[in-house]
């Protein structure tokens, strides 16, 4: 485990030698790890899936069960709601334009994390053992299969996908409410405009490439739609000498923090329960040229006899608090057929 500062250090290192690595970087920035392929994570229970490469878990892939059990318990609504009245506080005072509030949902189900690992479809994702110890996760392990990129690197072009907003349903009607509705045109436009603040740190000629483009994401209730946004840059030529700085500029990931960032991290810690621990954190892989990374949503912890699916979304001084409980509830999924 290291802290942000060894994370820095080892990064640059590992860059600077264009040796291939795995990482996992907590929501607080301050509890990471990095695993090299050859080092098979050090006796640490671990495995990756991204576009740049993979690391397998050992020994054969669990059969799922003959019948899934998939069971949530989502928080009251009266209890989401003392959260929500928190962070609209914030925001009426001007301290936080967009804030991402997330709850924890208990979850009752027959399926390991294996399962989870070796099953989901998703484009980015990763399972930690028990013995990956964070806060948040409370020594047992966790799993995490995102559709969100965070930031690719290929050649010296860098590259960030902002997710914000959700649409219910893959239909016709929900995707032209996405493409309309004021509160989720608002959400979009400022998280674009942080993440290109952001990205304009560490590289030059930022731009915004594709604005509010809509894709289909499957859950175990069906398609919802979900709206991202590509914004890139040009990185120095020394950027994998540089490799920890600059992710550590760029965290924590905005989409799932808010603007300003520093403000509204101090209101989420205010409103929310739970520790994050490694869920909106980033993972991600260096090949030794090219870099994937991915933000840690979609997430589940092993929590007793069951696990804790942890969710949020978006809010502004536009939303209101059913509809957001609704979508944080919504995104309690798993993406393969139950």
């Amino acid at each position: 485990m290291y802290t942000r500062e060894e994370t820095i250090r080892r990064m640059n290192a590992l860059g600077r030698a264009e040796q291939p690595f795995f990482f996992v970087i907590s929501h607080d920035l301050e509890h990471n790890l990095l695993v090299e392929p050859a080092g098979a994570g050090e006796g640490r229970t671990a495995a990756f899936a991204l576009p740049l490469g993979k690391m397998e878990l050992k020994g054969e892939a669990p059969a799922l069960p003959e019948r899934i059990r998939f069971t949530p318990s989502p928080c009251s609504m009266s209890r989401y709601a003392e959260a929500f009245s928190s962070v609209r506080k914030h925001l009426l005072r001007g301290d936080s334009y967009l804030l991402n509030l997330c709850v924890a949902t208990p979850v009752e189900t027959n399926l390991a994390l294996g399962h989870l690992f070796r099953f989901a479809r998703a484009r980015y994702r990763m399972l930690l053992g028990p013995d990956a110890r964070v806060p948040g996760v409370h020594g047992r392990g966790c799993v995490c299969f995102s559709p969100e990129p965070f930031v690719t690197v290929r050649g010296r072009t860098v590259s960030t996908f902002p997710m914000k907003g959700t649409a219910p349903g893959a239909t016709p009607e929900a995707r032209q409410w996405l493409e309309t509705d004021e509160k989720e045109n608002r959400e979009s436009a400022t998280i674009v405009d942080l993440m290109r603040n952001d990205l304009s740190m560490v590289a030059a000629g930022v731009r915004v490439k594709r604005y509010r483009y809509i894709s289909p994401v499957e859950t175990r209730g069906g398609a919802i739609l979900q709206c991202s946004s590509e914004i890139s840059g040009t990185l120095p030529e020394d950027w994998r000498s540089r490799l920890g700085e600059m992710m550590m500029k760029l965290l924590p990931a905005g989409s799932v923090t808010g603007a300003p960032k520093e403000a509204t991290c101090r209101a989420i810690a205010e409103a929310e329960d739970m520790e994050r621990g490694f869920y909106t954190g980033v993972f991600g892989f260096f090949n030794g040229r090219e870099l994937d990374s991915a933000v840690t949503i979609r997430f589940m912890e092993e929590a007793g006899e069951g696990m804790v699916y942890k969710s949020g979304g978006g809010i502004t001084v536009m939303s209101r608090m059913e509809e957001e409980y609704r979508e944080a509830i919504a995104k309690v999924y798993v993406p393969f057929d139950l």
